[in-house]
Parts: C-alpha cells; sequence; structure tokens
C-alpha cells in the first residue's frame, strides 16, 4: 500500500497547517533513512530530487516528506537526551553512594570523637597526678603496634601486607586519618571526584573517590604504571615477585622521586606491594615502606636521593552497578623535611601539593583514558590521544632530568666563573641519545653532549598564575630569538654559530597552535610558531620561522596547592611521532602558609591582576606569599664550542632572570593606591609597549627624545 491521508488523531508525523498525515509504508521508510543516514537536514531541491528518483514517494507532497525529516530530528534528539540523562543518572547514582558512604564513615568518626571526649573527661577526673596523655596519638600506628607486639612475625612478609592492608582500608574507608575535604574540589556528576587532604596526622596523605567508566582490573592496570600519570616519578622498578596463597601477589619495589627544584635531592622509596581481591569483588593495591627491620635497605641506593618513607597507601577499585568503578585512593608519606632548607620546608609539608601531584592526578588520568576509550574526547589534529600524553610525559621528563642532573645519566658539573647564581652542567653521555626520550636521530651532524643551565630563585607577594601566564603569552620580552634560532639548529644537519645574547632581544613574533588539553583545562600541549624579523644583513639568517611543542600546566585559577609550568622544545615541520626533544622551560611552585584550617574565608581568597591595582586592602596571608621559580635550559655543543656555548648559556639565563624579576615587579600587588607614571614598573611597561609598536610599525612612538 502505497501513503493514505487519515485524520490527525492517529498521526506522529504532522504537517504544519494542513489537516492530513501520511502513514508511510516500511519501503518508503527505509528509503527516507538511506537519505537521512547521508543528509538529516535536506534542502528543498534534494528533497525534489528524491520525490523523481524514488517511485515509491511519487505520490507523497515535498511538504510532508519535509514534516518527516523534522520529526526524525526530533526524535534522534530525543533519544540523544534521553541516552546523556541516563549517564548522568548512573553517575548521580554511584556519586550518591559515595556520598552515603562518606557520610557513614563522618558518623563514625563523630562517634569515635564522642567516645574519646568522654575518656578523656573520665581520665580528669580520676585522675590524682600528673599523668602522661598518649590518647591523642593517630590510630594510623595502630598497626605498628600490633607488629611490635608480635616480633615473631615482623619479618614475615605476608603478615606485613595482610596490616598494609588493614592500614590502607581503615584511611580510605575509615577514620584512621582526620580528613578534612580540599577547598575548591566539590562533588558532583562532572567533577572529579571527592577529595580530602589529612589533618594533624604523621606525615602528610590525601585521599580521592571517583567514578571511571572503566573495568576494576583495567583501572589497577592503569594506576600501577606510576610513571605515566605521575610527572615527578623518575622509575619504578619491580625487584621481586612473591605469589601469595589467596592469588595476589607481593612486590619488593624501589621508586625514585624527582627534585621538584635545584634547591633540594630527590627522593627514594622502597616498599612493600601487596595486590589482591576482597570478597565483594572489589580490587586493592596496597603499599607501605620496609625498614631495614622489615626486610628493606639500611638507605637509598644513590647518594643523589634522600630516603623518605610511605606510609600504608594504595587504591581499591570496586565495581559499579550498571558498569564502570568506583576508586578509592590514599597517598601517605613522610619526606623527610629535615633535609631541606628551612625556606622550602612547606613544600614538604602541605598536603595540598601532595593531592595534586599525586593523589587526583592519578584519579584525572584514569578518567582522560576512560572518556578517550568512549569515544568522548575528539582531536582534531590527526594524532592519537595516546601520542600526545607521550610528547607530554617526555616534555616534563626531559625538563626534570635537566633539573636534577643525575650522576648516573651521564651528567657531571662544568667549572664556574666565580659566581654560583647559575649551575652549568654537561652530559657527554651517549646512553643520553640512545635512549627514547631523545632518539637515535638527536644531533645528526654535531654535537658532544648537552649543556645544562639552571637556577633557582625565591620570589615574594608574586601570583604564580600571572608569572606563568605572562611568560607564556609574552615570550619576546624574555627570550631571545637567536638563542631560539640556535636550539632549533640541533635538528637540522647544518651547524649553526653560537650567537651573543643581545640584551634588547630580537624581535619576533608568536602564534600559540593547540594540540590538546586535559578534561579539567589544567594542562594545556600547544605548537608554538616564532617568526623573526630581519632589520639588518647580518640578521638574515635568523629571520625564519621556528616552531615549539609547548606543555603549560597549572593555569586553572580553581586548582590550590598546585604548581605550574611552562616547558618547550624546538621541533621541525615535520613534527614526528618520534621527534626528538630537548626541553627546557620554568617551574612555579607556591610555598603554602601556615594558616589556620578553619579559616575557609582565607584560604579560599583568590587574586587577579586587576584586584592587585585597585589598591584594596590585603590579608597577611596574601601579602606575605612566596613560591619558588626554577629555570633550566638545554643546549646542544660540539667539542670545538663547548666553552662558547656555557658562557652564552649562563648569561642567557641571567638575562632571564633579570627579565623575571623586572616582571614581578610590574604584577607584585600593592597596598594602598596605584603607582605613580613615574615608578620603574611603569617605565617596564612603557619600555615593553614603544619596543612593540617599533618593531610592528617600524615609527618611534615618542619620536627623537624617547627617553623622557
Amino acid at each position: 500500500m502505497m501513503a493514505h491521508s487519515m485524520d490527525d488523531r492517529d498521526s506522529p508525523d504532522k504537517g504544519f497547517d494542513s489537516g492530513k498525515y501520511v502513514r508511510y509504508t516500511p519501503e518508503q521508510v527505509e528509503a527516507l533513512e538511506r537519505v537521512y543516514a547521508e543528509c538529516p537536514k535536506p534542502s528543498s531541491l534534494r528533497r525534489q530530487q528524491l520525490i523523481r528518483e524514488c517511485p515509491i514517494l511519487c505520490n507523497i507532497e515535498p511538504r510532508q516528506i519535509k514534516v518527516w525529516f523534522q520529526n526524525r530530528r526530533c526524535r534522534e534528539k530525543q533519544r540523544k537526551e534521553s541516552a546523556r540523562l541516563q549517564t548522568v543518572n548512573r553517575k548521580l547514582s554511584a556519586m550518591n553512594k559515595l556520598l552515603m558512604e562518606e557520610n557513614d564513615r563522618l558518623q563514625k568518626q563523630v562517634s569515635h570523637l564522642v567516645y574519646e571526649n568522654g575518656f578523656m573527661k573520665h581520665r580528669i577526673h580520676t585522675a590524682s597526678g600528673t599523668t602522661t596523655d598518649n590518647s591523642c596519638e593517630s590510630v594510623v600506628v595502630s598497626g605498628q603496634q600490633r607488629q611490635q607486639q608480635n616480633p615473631t612475625h615482623q619479618h614475615h612478609l605476608l603478615s606485613i601486607a595482610e596490616e598494609t592492608l588493614a592500614e590502607f582500608l581503615s584511611k580510605a574507608t575509615g577514620t584512621a586519618v582526620d580528613w578534612v575535604q580540599m577547598i575548591g574540589m566539590k562533588p558532583g556528576p562532572d567533577s572529579i571526584g571527592i577529595v580530602a587532604v589529612s589533618r594533624n596526622c604523621s606525615g602528610i596523605a590525601a585521599r580521592a573517590c571517583g567514578l571511571v567508566s572503566l573495568e576494576p582490573m583495567k583501572v589497577a592496570e592503569i594506576l600501577k604504571d606510576r610513571p605515566s600519570w605521575f610527572r615527578d616519578c623518575r622509575c619504578v622498578e619491580t625487584l621481586n615477585v612473591i605469589p601469595t596463597g589467596s592469588g595476589g601477589t607481593i612486590e619488593l619495589v624501589n621508586i625514585q622521586i624527582y627534585a621538584p627544584t635545584t634547591l633540594a635531592a630527590a627522593r627514594d622509596f622502597w616498599t612493600l606491594r601487596y595486590s589482591t581481591s576482597l570478597e565483594d569483588g572489589s580490587y586493592v593495591v596496597c603499599e607501605r615502606s620496609l625498614t631495614s627491620a622489615t626486610g628493606g635497605p639500611n638507605g637509598p641506593l644513590s647518594s643523589s636521593f634522600v630516603r623518605a618513607k610511605m606510609l600504608s597507601s594504595g587504591f581499591l577499585i570496586r565495581p559499579c552497578d550498571g558498569g564502570g568503578s568506583i576508586i578509592h585512593i590514599v597517598d601517605h608519606v613522610d619526606l623527610d623535611v629535615s633535609s631541606v632548607p628551612e625556606v622550602l620546608r612547606p613544600l614538604y609539608e602541605s598536603s595540598k601539593i601532595l593531592a595534586q601531584k599525586m593523589t587526583v592526578a592519578a584519579l584525572r588520568h584514569v578518567r582522560q583514558i576512560a572518556q578517550e576509550t568512549s569515544g568522548e574526547v575528539q582531536y582534531s589534529v590527526g594524532r592519537q590521544p595516546a601520542v600526545l600524553r607521550t610528547f607530554s610525559q617526555r616534555l616534563c621528563r626531559g625538563f626534570n632530568d635537566a633539573v636534577n642532573g643525575f650522576a648516573d645519566d651521564g651528567w657531571s658539573p662544568m667549572s664556574s666563573d666565580g659566581a654560583e647564581d647559575i649551575t652549568i652542567m654537561i652530559n657527554s653521555s651517549s646512553a643520553k641519545f640512545a635512549g627514547s626520550q631523545y632518539g637515535s636521530s638527536f644531533l645528526p651532524s654535531f654535537g658532544s653532549g648537552v649543556l645544562c643551565a639552571k637556577a633557582s630563585m625565591l620570589l615574594q607577594n608574586v601570583p604564580p598564575l600571572v608569572l606563568i601566564r605572562f611568560l607564556r603569552e609574552h615570550r619576546a620580552e624574555w627570550a631571545d630569538y637567536g638563542v631560539d634560532a640556535y636550539s632549533a639548529a640541533s635538528l637540522r644537519a647544518t651547524p649553526f654559530a653560537v650567537p651573543c645574547v643581545r640584551t634588547g632581544g630580537f624581535p619576533s613574533n608568536q602564534v600559540i597552535l593547540p594540540l590538546a588539553q586535559t578534561l579539567e583545562h589544567e594542562e594545556f600541549l600547544e605548537v608554538v610558531r616564532l617568526g623573526g624579523h630581519a632589520y639588518s644583513p647580518e640578521d638574515m639568517g635568523l629571520s625564519r620561522d621556528m616552531y615549539l611543542l609547548q606543555l603549560c600546566s597549572g593555569v586553572d585559577e580553581n586548582v590550590v596547592g598546585g604548581c605550574a609550568q611552562l616547558v618547550f622544545a624546538p621541533i621541525d615541520e615535520s613534527f614526528a611521532d618520534d621527534a626528538p626533544l630537548l626541553p627546557s622551560g620554568f617551574r612555579v611552585i607556591p610555598l603554602e602558609q601556615k594558616i589556620n584550617p578553619n579559616d575557609h574565608q582565607s584560604a579560599s581568597r583568590t587574586r587577579d591582576l586587576a584586584s592587585s591595582l585597585d589598591g584594596s586592602t590585603k590579608t597577611d596571608t596574601e601579602t606575605n606569599s612566596r613560591l619558588v621559580l626554577t629555570i633550566a635550559f638545554q643546549f646542544t655543543f660540539d667539542n670545538h664550542s663547548r666553552d662558547n656555548v656555557a658562557t652564552m648559556a649562563r648569561q642567557y639565563v641571567r638575562n632571564v632572570v633579570g627579565s623575571i624579576q623586572r616582571v614581578a615587579l610590574a604584577i607584585t600587588p600593592r597596598p594602598g593606591s596605584m603607582q605613580l607614571p613615574t615608578s620603574p614598573e611603569a617605565l617596564t611597561l612603557v619600555r615593553w609597549i614603544t619596543r612593540s609598536y617599533s618593531a610592528h610599525t617600524g615609527a618611534d612612538l615618542f619620536g627623537t627624545d624617547s627617553q623622557s
């Protein structure tokens, strides 16, 4: 039967101003569906062409076909919206389950505190003299007390593993640690999850729990690969694997962690890692340090490291109804703050920094892979997400290698020029260039090694986000185009002469081309195109475009306690997946001030550049903030140019430090009114504006008397 006209009451496909509708045959619906698959919104000409080419549609009016496509698009939209709402509902259900568990944990904590309060009152009333109060000791040490009560089992790995499991579970889902929710991390269907940090416990600790659309064993595989998500992890070496009778495994692991700055030593952990399944179907991986008394070594394996302690930590993965997993992650460490300078100790005593660098980073990494696996993340540059992640990891790893300069990687110090502000290290080891970080094609025709110039400086009252954004967006104000050209020459077969560092820099412009960003926009991978302008014959060799692969992270204003960094490496136009990278850059680490944890108002207050100029009154915490800025630049050299490259690198880093100090003066918030036009900060800004104007127009903005 062909199309029939019937009454409106029975029609799912109605015209706008017609009292009739069309009932379509299966053949007609099939023909229309084929067209819809190719073009969901055909034009009037396309619909008329369809009627001419399809005989079974010849007795249907073009208006009715238009209505069919409108209704078909509406049904498709409703289907997608229904699927989206079902997904949101599953997330809300899982998040509700997490919140209910968190509420139960808090109720247990309240009951425990009420019991302790009553016990303390009883002791006060019954005490006849001065007594020693040990009631405030953390529940975390209960496992160690049990271990001391049973010295015969102290060296038994399985008993240590079971004890570690019990302590970890008490932290992940119980009250062994006094957790407080991290400011700015609110739970919700689109949030990363529930994030908490420790208060008044031994060492520093952080906890996070969230929902991901991956199966538990896949999540465990991702999280066990610590270097893939923890950017400060140098290596994880499994020294021994022991199966247990319950189907689990015990591993003896050595973990090496990069130092974040040149002012401190790296850390390492010697741990026992226990992986097993629980009776409810959950999978758990827990870990803790081994001491010399429990079978571990007496000290670090290398003099470049300081032995740190990992208290019971790990992750609990529970299967979720309807698919996916609920993850509980706990990190609890003691980084031995006594071995670092006092000015840096807040960096090693901050649970917030631990949460951002380890706990939250692990959860974000799993969520990123889950959304890439489901196809929710689309990249328009033709690169697979795994390739782009590898680029980010290689940039971070290369920068960390330069900052730390480990002797077993081939780095050795170079004699200085008498000043100690800049450290110069060289690496002539062939193993450095044979690894995956640099590739076999590195230094094609020249180059006996790599030279690194690095320094760290302490800045006062400088907003870290404003500083890192300025370095990213205004490269011409601190970089030297000739030095950039020399760095890019390492990718070409033709050697390039060592440039003289220019005080005024070289006129250039930059265009930032985005490649990828993480889900919460806390990290950006991009290509920077640098274009130079030659104003003299000797500068003609510099007036060519160059490209940098750049990673910018930590620029999210909502992140609390995190560090920011800008790392870049020269690349050529081909930009192959295995392109060699020699990263340089900056790392900004805020040093957290000791404040009252109950003072949420001051802890959550933020500042931007505009508010720093409006003369508003600042609190002591805001006006006494400090940060550590670490700078590292790497250059290639050959046997004949090593000393010249060292001189150039040392002077270049000093110039960069001077530029940053001028920038810091300009962006430092000051109480009171705005600076007068004759202030050094205002004159610095005027010089930047006039120089940029002259570079782009060729004219002097103020004529001949530019100084006044």
